[in-house]
């Protein structure tokens, strides 16, 4: 009997203290993450009103003409007047006939879009791209504008915010039968219970939607979506372009090829062989050639044409459409104006599917409104938890410490939880590396250290105790 209760002694004891080393990693995670929980789902939840947000921007460009269009060469030509040394990078087929053409000019690795009336060919509006409102929004919410920094710095808050999560969902995790504080807050509570409920149902009621969201994600970040375009060019042999871009970099990169001439020895078909040493001359009048093919091809909006470039040397189309799934890619015959080739989104690498039907939950436009609504519903989410984890933080932080649950010496890793941090580290190398740099940190420095130790929470439980 007593060697029945001395196992079950000890067995309550492991699990009280593998509960206090999640709890204590789960803290940490919070402590790095929340600034930057904060500023994605604020930023992401602006992003994801896109669709709406954009029309009504250009609303004043809905509607400028009832008179006939001039040709779509014209057009394209009142457009590189306004805006002298660029080239067009890509021409939008009209949404409508009353509507100002949409023509994108680039220069390098800038794109600059011009509106003009397609009727009197008169400039309406120019903007940089980059300065347009929701493309800042991009920005601020994939790399805070910092670039290829800002890039690896959300991908490492991203990849931490996955082990916040499931440290979370674990701690949550319903060790009786009562549903109240579980799975619906008790808001006739005060003080500690109150927030400790509104912090951990509104958890348990949004973890799964914000891991889709942060591994969704990932394929835009610096390192990991490298990792995974190395992964699909061994594995799929595929030589159709990735429909996603790896930062910002990345994208200027293929900006700056679409504005480049194409080479010398490649031209758009159907024009025959160059010379030797002379540069293409693009024939802008080739756009009223395929424009009719283009909207015959019934694209989703809105749909880009192309003139040929150092990135793909003939005429092209695509759709740039929100819901990648819709997406489709011509190839254009410019001197007969018919399509060539048609490459739809059921017709790419199963990986690059993947990743599209990924990118458009991610961006709420995979199966409107409700994936919008349910998007919102998570950044919402994340917000109260932010904004929750704060105050309970603040309340039960002690005088002079960070507030960390304390250590036990030396620390008890359940076979579990290392198993965990062994998946995610490989599967997300920089939280792996990061978790590494934080264990050498903390055991080489920080426990030698008694200011920071204490700080930190560094100190056993047992000297703790025995502190008068």
């Amino acid at each position: 009997m007593g060697m029945s209760m001395t196992r079950t002694h000890r067995a309550d004891s492991h699990r009280r203290n593998a509960y206090r080393l999640l709890w204590r990693w789960h803290f940490y995670a919070g402590v790095f993450c929340l600034p930057f929980v904060l500023w994605l789902a604020c930023t992401g939840l602006i992003y994801l009103f896109k669709p709406q947000v954009e029309p009504w921007l250009d609303r004043a460009y809905a509607h400028v003409t009832d008179a006939p269009a001039k040709p779509a060469s014209a057009q394209v030509e009142a457009a590189l007047a306004a805006v002298p040394g660029t080239v067009l990078n890509a021409y939008e087929a009209p949404a409508s006939p009353h509507a100002a053409a949409r023509i994108l000019l680039g220069k390098g690795s800038e794109l600059t879009r011009v509106y003009v009336d397609p009727s009197s060919l008169r400039v309406l509006h120019v903007v940089r791209e980059s300065d347009r409102f929701m493309r800042i929004i991009f920005y601020l919410h994939g790399e805070m504008m910092l670039g290829t920094t800002g890039s690896m710095v959300v991908e490492l808050a991203a990849s931490w915010t996955i082990l916040l999560l499931l440290t979370g969902l674990y701690l949550w995790w319903p060790r009786g039968r009562r549903l109240a504080g579980v799975f619906y807050p008790r808001l006739g509570q005060s003080g500690r219970v109150f927030w400790r409920d509104l912090h951990a149902v509104t958890g348990v009621w949004v973890s799964f939607f914000a891991l889709f969201l942060l591994v969704s994600g990932l394929p835009w970040a610096k390192s990991w979506g490298g990792l995974l375009r190395d992964a699909r060019q061994y594995m799929a042999h595929a030589a159709v372009v990735q429909d996603w871009t790896i930062g910002s970099a990345d994208e200027r990169k293929r900006i700056a090829a679409s504005n480049a001439p194409p080479d010398e020895h490649a031209m758009h078909m159907g024009m025959g062989a160059m010379h030797v040493g002379v540069r293409p001359m693009i024939d802008y009048t080739a756009l009223d050639r395929v424009l009719p093919a283009v909207i015959a091809e019934r694209l989703a909006p809105p749909v880009l044409i192309a003139p040929p470039s150092a990135k793909k040397p003939v005429w092209s189309a695509r759709s740039d459409a929100d819901n990648r799934s819709l997406r489709s890619d011509l190839t254009l015959d410019p001197v007969q104006g018919r399509v060539i080739q048609r490459v739809d989104f059921a017709q790419r690498p199963l990986l690059d599917r993947l990743i599209g039907y990924g990118v458009a939950v991610h961006e709420g436009v995979l199966f409107p409104p409700l994936n919008q609504i349910l998007s919102a519903f998570t950044a919402l989410g994340l917000i109260t938890m932010t904004v929750s984890a704060t105050v309970l933080w603040w309340r039960r932080r002690p005088v002079g410490t960070l507030g960390a649950p304390a250590t036990q010496h030396p620390p008890r890793y359940a076979g579990g939880f290392v198993l965990l941090l062994c998946l995610l580290g490989v599967v997300l190398p920089l939280l792996g590396a990061s978790m590494l740099l934080v264990l050498l940190l903390e055991r080489a420095l920080l426990r030698r250290l008694p200011g920071p130790r204490h700080f930190l929470g560094l100190t056993p439980v047992a000297e703790l105790k025995a502190t008068p």
